[in-house]
């Protein structure tokens, strides 16, 4: 019998207006030098100020650090590395989507440790995470990442991607409150909302999904099934908001435990060298890369059918797998998105660089229910551009 490691964070405090869980949180650290870690659009319409506030009336040290990007380059995380150990902070919040979170969990973490953030690197890295660090709460604004769930941070390399991941990033504290992503604009509300369902998608048919993942990966689909397109149309839609933000949650708690795959392995490389945001990347590669392990997973796919709000009573599962193909399709094209690699203005000539960076992901690429090899991955690329789903030969 094969034995499931399911990680949570300790403590989630997950529901519309559960910001006012931030003091008593903060209390129990006794901190009194505070980072917060946001990016300068947050800082620029005052949603930030809604967690320094009360903080700053508390009487605490506060220090915001914006110079966060999305995808946020290894540099900019060696910047604010090396600013939080010379800072001498006493705890790191991290406000905003994953790119704000990813990043205040590599502070608070590399801190007390030694060397750049490039010698912890997954793929290249020769140093090991060994310390707790700083405490950190994760409060995030956007319905998508699950950053605030997880042990990874997420940096862009010069073609590529790689993460510093230890169970030590883990959030001490993490505040899901669905009214701070009301404001989200709708193409960021698209973009991140594919990307907690392609969470859930990925975790539901990865070698390592268990009964307990496949829980949270299907109530996850089923929430953002039914909120997405109504939260695009309408950001003020409380319910879609509320429902959204459970689902990224969900969704984060399942993939952490189940682990991403093929589709997160190749939307890696179109962020790191082309800069599409994480979401829209994966947003294009999804159904590709869904429609080319179908028959791997086909049983599956007619689970996540049902969960998006089909009905595979009446087909066979290889049916339901095609339905399945052609709603995840569906879905993306109401929300506004691209695609085909296409849309994004990615030429024909970087299909194999961006297949021989895709290959490097082998962390990613060990979880899926098809093994993709570097002709696999190719296939899925040309699939994409071309805007036509293909299968294995």
């Amino acid at each position: 019998m094969s034995v499931s490691r399911i990680v949570f964070t300790p403590l989630n405090y997950v529901g519309w207006g559960s910001l006012e869980q931030l003091i008593p949180e903060v209390e129990r650290f006794s901190p009194k030098k505070i980072l917060v870690v946001t990016d300068p659009v947050l800082e620029k319409i005052g949603l930030v100020q809604r967690v320094i506030r009360p903080l700053t009336e508390q009487g605490y040290d506060v220090y915001v650090y914006s110079d966060v990007v999305p995808e946020p380059p290894l540099e900019i995380g060696e910047k604010l590395v090396s600013f939080t150990r010379q800072g001498r902070f006493d705890m790191v919040i991290g406000v905003g989507g994953g790119s704000a979170m990813d990043l205040a969990k590599l502070a608070a973490v590399l801190a007390v440790h030694e060397g750049p953030a490039a010698d912890y690197l997954n793929l290249t890295g020769t140093k090991k995470v060994h310390k707790k660090g700083l405490p950190k709460i994760l409060i995030p604004t956007t319905s998508g990442t699950g950053s605030e769930v997880t042990n990874i941070s997420v940096l862009s390399l010069d073609t590529t991607k790689d993460v510093v991941t230890h169970d030590y990033l883990l959030a001490d504290v993490a505040i899901v409150d669905p009214e701070l992503t009301v404001s989200v604009p709708p193409r960021v509300t698209a973009a991140t909302g594919i990307d907690a369902l392609t969470h859930a998608v990925e975790a539901y048919v990865s070698v390592n999904a268990s009964p307990t993942t496949d829980g949270l990966a299907l109530q996850a689909i089923r929430l953002i099934a039914r909120s997405l397109r109504k939260a695009v149309e309408n950001g003020n839609d409380k319910q879609a908001r509320i429902d959204m933000s459970n689902g990224s949650y969900l969704a984060g708690l399942a993939f952490f435990n189940a682990g991403v795959a093929g589709v997160h392995a190749l939307a890696y490389p179109l962020g790191g060298q082309f800069h599409i945001p994480h979401g829209e990347s994966n947003a294009v590669l999804l159904p590709y890369v869904m429609g080319y392990i179908r028959k791997s997973c086909a049983k599956r796919m007619a689970d996540i059918l049902n969960a998006l709000g089909g009905n595979s009573s009446y087909l066979s599962e290889e049916e339901a797998s095609y339905r399945c193909v052609e709603e995840l399709e569906r879905i993306v094209r109401d929300v506004g998105i691209p695609r085909t690699l296409g849309g994004f203005h990615i030429p024909e000539t970087a299909l194999e660089r961006l297949t021989q960076d895709a290959v490097k992901q082998k962390r990613l690429l060990a979880r899926s229910p098809l093994p993709l090899l570097e002709d696999d991955i190719r296939a899925i690329y040309r699939a994409a551009f071309d805007g036509v789903v293909a299968e294995p030969r």
